[in-house]
């Protein structure tokens, strides 16, 4: 294994040793202003109040009180905590100020509220980047294990689908669109507190019941434990990330502390949830007829031996649901979490705990186990000019489930299948004719994932507006499977079924390593009427990941089938060992005019060990600016708006999500031996110029707020051009490999419109209602692929099409003297192949998606609710089915079936299976453009109802209720629109109570 080492000379570590050392004091003056800060009539906690242009700052109470000395007369007061606006006051001559913050408008802008862009914080109307944000607030209170989940159709540009519906699965998500050819190409980045994580958790075992064999990295977070979740999409908020921040840049930022006395919460929540859909699927009547007219026109007379259902083995009176046996059960939720923080102006701390456990919709005992524990610790001298933050996320996963997912069969096991237990509680086998289904639940699988998520930054004032800062961050996840495969998943009667020797036990552990320094110089200067702020740093990431996989068969007993030593025959399957290591250059410079003209100018360079030695270096940049034309005065007199903003960027960001060792030539352990010894044998070509892939960024963006700041409008436009892809291009045999890693010279560009709508149009004294609309219409089109029709790419993209076409085969309806599906023969070749006819064009592209929340309060009673939209194609129950006459049941809706009495039908004459051209029309439908149809939706993707009770002293009583997925308006034809993952448990619904008491 080759290793690749970036170094800091020995003279530049001993200057950042010095200023991360220093700690210069500075003395206060002046007069002394006190008060009190509230939220209605609340008192406030933990609100920083701060003399302008200084670092002279203070945190109010547990009873929102203040008291801060100032340095310099006609000094001006900064009021700010997350979530609120920044309130202003001017001191003059008081000596008392009080102050009362909202989030709703009350003569403060909105737009002041600040937002964090990773590296730095930025007022919102200040802001030249587009960044979408999440709060606490807006999805506190949902009984979901993923934050992902809670922030579905809230984001404008943002598409999240949910590829599971078993607790711990993945997610897919897409910011702005398809930018790689490859689809582990285009996972965004996520930072959490600083500290860059792994897009996914590599899961080698749950392939068979966790869709896509992928687990996202923020299962291991509870949804409580967030504070909020900013979301980078353009070139100048993305660029300062470099290599990475192509696909976008989602950051977490966990619970802070807070000041002023000690404060606590207790939370308790109960969930119960089920599917979402049921499919009408056949009764035993329907099915037998549509068995009985199969045989029949396939001729056959006399039933198989081994057509039990219809041959008089199996009863033909009975009828089973097993949607509801398999798969229709409860999965129900506890969820309890306990938090304290406080401290004073110097020192103060959060400590929060949370535990999840959650059963699953299957029979039997399975469960999904979470808990975390987050603490934050946050410490500044006396004089202002040392500040330590620390924070660390603990979190880890017990999960065991089925090995297989139940559902496919749950679809189409026959209705008049056997019962699944005898009479003296033994599963039924009816004589060796029925796979009972509940003996794949005595096959397992197990995981246990712990992540372990810390950093520690440091920040020095070296002299006036010029400070040090420093952050490590370190990150472990580990991941542990166990696949159990007791011979009991057989039928005892059989060969495999008769003793344990015949057991099973597969073993996978990964574990991933990594930790992040961050040196940099932050400096602040203002003259008259410009400000300036710019950064200056360096960051050096080194990743370690090991994984081993082995298994075991032949056991002496199941009761030792868990451990891999009771077994006789024991082999490691794969041991893999890889390094990462990444050094970048970043600054920011950013100019602010008279607060009305902005320019915010990023650059970075990246090196990254993923890359060949000629291409290892690459350089990143953009530019942003952005016009308050509100502040002009031909704007000023215009009573009707209150707020308007003109921003555009441009830039280049990058990618190196290839995996490790691509470029380098490989070998692996082969079992043949030659002389006495293992043989090694290469699986990889040598590529030294193998390089980045790159995305240039343009975006132009309105923002204009009316009515008195109760109206707010977003309009942005957006194209992403992305090149040097990163893909295997195919060789001929004679090499003796299949691919070698290049960069392909095809160009791919996405653009787009995203429009917010923001109101707060009713706004009393008891009652409000506020509003939240966002919808994206995206384009993703393929401009550039040389020589594509040559190439081998050339079944799966078309130049000037989108990348998420397919090609199909065009159904030209049923032929009436065979009764079969028919299709259009484009080479006239007499025949149907793949090569020559499958030239339809679908495009799964989503003509557009959003969401629309509403939240009205009247008095101390909340309701919010989130509508969920889309609109677009996607596979449908077609792709997937089983044969139309075969021994699989499906949907009434296959009833409809050709016959001498039916022409007119929708479907292909039914077939046991024994007439081959039947099979091939089959085989072709389901590959054509009537496997793809509509999957538009409407979904009430989340309502909750909270009372809030003040009981005085500090005590304070939310009691809630939340629903989940519970209505969803479509015309699909499948299990879920959302969910396409045909053969797995789709997503579910919900309905959960809980309580919430702050003391």
């Amino acid at each position: 294994m080759k290793k690749f080492y970036f170094k800091l000379s020995r003279q530049s570590f001993a200057v950042l040793l010095g200023l991360f050392c220093a700690t210069p004091l500075l003395a206060q003056t002046g007069k002394t202003v006190t008060g009190t800060v509230k939220e209605l009539q609340v008192p406030l906690v933990g609100v920083m109040v701060k003399e302008e242009g200084t670092d002279n700052s203070t945190f109010t109470d547990v009873n929102g009180q203040y008291s801060l000395t100032l340095q310099h007369d006609n000094a001006k007061l900064i009021f700010e905590q997350l979530d609120f606006p920044i309130r202003e006051e001017e001191v003059l001559n008081r000596s008392v100020i009080n102050v009362r913050l909202t989030k709703e408008d009350e003569g403060i802008q909105l737009k002041d509220v600040v937002i964090n862009a990773g590296y730095y914080a930025v007022k919102d109307k200040e802001r030249t980047g587009s960044i979408a944000r999440v709060t606490a607030k807006e999805i506190e209170n949902q009984p979901v294990n993923n934050v992902l989940s809670a922030i579905q159709g809230r984001m404008a540009g943002v598409s999240i689908v949910q590829n599971s519906g078993v607790a711990g699965g993945g997610f897919d998500i897409q910011i702005r669109g398809r930018n790689s050819l490859r689809r582990e190409g285009n996972e965004p980045l996520y930072i959490v507190d600083g500290v860059p994580i792994a897009s996914s958790i590599n899961s080698s075992l749950g392939g068979t019941i966790l869709s896509g064999a992928s687990i996202n990295p923020l299962n291991t977070i509870s949804t409580s434990d967030i504070e909020s979740i900013e979301i980078l999409k353009d070139a100048d908020a993305t660029a300062i990330y470099g290599s990475r921040g192509a696909n976008g840049v989602i950051l977490i930022t966990t619970k802070k502390t807070s000041k002023g006395g000690i404060t606590a919460h207790v939370e308790s929540s109960i969930s119960i949830g089920k599917l979402i859909n049921k499919l009408e699927i056949m009764n035993s009547a329907q099915y037998l007829e549509m068995r009985y007219k199969a045989f029949a026109n396939d001729g056959i007379s006399i039933y198989p031996a081994n057509a039990y259902d219809i041959n008089g083995t199996w009863d033909q009176t009975r009828n089973t649901d097993w949607q509801k046996e398999l798969i229709g059960g409860n999965a129900f939720t506890n969820q309890h979490a306990l938090g304290i923080s406080g401290g004073n102006d110097k020192t103060s701390f959060m400590l929060q705990t949370n535990h999840r456990e959650e059963t699953s919709v299957y029979p039997g005992n399975f469960r999904y186990k979470k808990s975390t524990v987050l603490l934050n610790i946050n410490h500044q001298s006396t004089n202002r000019k040392f500040q330590l933050i620390g924070q660390t996320l603990y979190g880890v996963n017990y999960n065991n489930l089925p090995l297989n997912d139940l559902a496919r069969t749950a679809y189409t096991l026959s209705p008049n299948a056997p019962k699944l237990y005898t009479d003296d509680g033994s599963l039924n086998w009816e004589n060796g004719t029925f796979t009972n289904p509940l003996a794949n639940l005595n096959a397992e699988y197990l995981s246990k994932i712990e992540s372990l998520n810390s950093s520690i930054q440091m920040t020095v004032n070296l002299l006036g507006n010029l400070d040090f800062v420093n952050q490590f961050g370190f990150n472990k996840s580990i991941n542990n499977e166990k696949k159990i495969q007791p011979n009991t998943i057989y039928n005892p009667n059989s060969t495999s079924g008769s003793s344990s020797k015949y057991s099973s036990l597969y073993l996978s552990n990964y574990d991933l390593e990594s930790y992040v320094i961050e040196p940099q110089l932050r400096y602040k200067a203002e003259l008259k009427t410009i400000k300036m702020d710019g950064l200056v740093g360096m960051s050096y990431q080194n990743q370690n990941g090991e994984t081993l996989d082995m298994n075991g068969n032949d056991f002496l007993s199941n009761d030792v089938l868990k451990n891999i030593s009771a077994a006789n025959v024991q082999k490691i399957s794969n041991h893999s060992i890889t390094e990462y290591k990444y050094l970048a250059y970043f600054g920011r410079f950013n100019i602010n005019y008279s607060d009305k003209l902005f320019l915010n100018i990023t650059g970075r360079r990246d090196g990254s060990s993923r890359f060949g030695p000629n291409n290892r270096f690459a350089n990143f940049g953009a530019v942003g600016a952005a016009w308050i034309f509100s502040k002009e005065n031909f704007i000023k007199n215009l009573n009707w708006i209150n707020f308007g903003k003109i921003r555009t960027s441009y830039g280049t960001t990058g990618s190196d999500n290839i995996g490790n060792y691509q470029f380098l030539d490989t070998y692996t352990l082969r079992n043949a031996i030659y002389n006495g010894s293992l043989g090694l044998a290469p699986t990889r070509l040598y590529n030294p110029d193998f390089s980045w892939e790159k995305t240039t960024k343009f975006e132009t963006a309105l923002d204009v707020s009316f009515l008195n700041n109760k109206l707010n409008f977003a309009l942005s436009w957006y194209t992403n051009l992305s090149k040097n892809q990163l893909v295997g291009i195919p060789l001929p045999y004679t090499t003796g490999f299949n691919t070698i890693q290049d960069n392909l010279n095809a160009k791919v560009r996405n653009s787009g419109i995203e429009i917010e709508l923001n109101s707060n149009l009713i706004h009393k004294n008891k009652f409000k209602w506020s509003t939240n609309f966002n919808i994206t219409f995206p384009k993703n089109k393929l401009i550039e692929f040389p020589d594509l029709e040559s190439s081998t790419y050339a079944n799966n993209y078309i130049l000037g099409s989108s990348t998420y076409i397919k090609k199909v085969y065009t159904y030209t309806g049923i032929d009436q003297n065979t009764g079969l599906f028919t299709f259009k023969d484009y080479n006239s070749d007499g025949s149907i192949s793949s090569i020559g006819d499958k030239k339809g064009i679908v495009d799964l592209q989503p003509k557009f998606f959003g969401g629309l929340n509403n939240t009205i309060t009247y008095k101390n009673l909340s309701l919010s609710f989130l509508l969920q939209f889309y609109k677009g194609l996607n596979y449908n129950f077609i792709s997937n089915s089983g044969l139309y006459g075969h021994n699989l049941n499906l949907p009434v809706e296959f009833l409809d079936s050709w016959s001498t009495d039916n022409r007119t039908a929708k479907y292909q004459a039914y077939t046991s299976g024994n007439r081959s051209e039947a099979l091939s029309a089959f085989g072709f439908y389901k590959e054509s453009d009537q496997a793809i149809s509509d999957a538009s939706y409407i979904r009430l993707k989340n309502i909750t109802v909270n009372y809030q009770l003040s009981l005085g002293n500090k005590l304070q009583l939310n009691i809630y209720a939340t629903g989940t997925n519970l209505f969803t308006y479509t015309n699909y034809f499948g299990y879920d629109p959302e969910f396409l993952n045909i053969g797995f448990l789709p997503p579910l619904k919900s309905i959960s109570i809980g309580t919430k008491l702050t003391f």
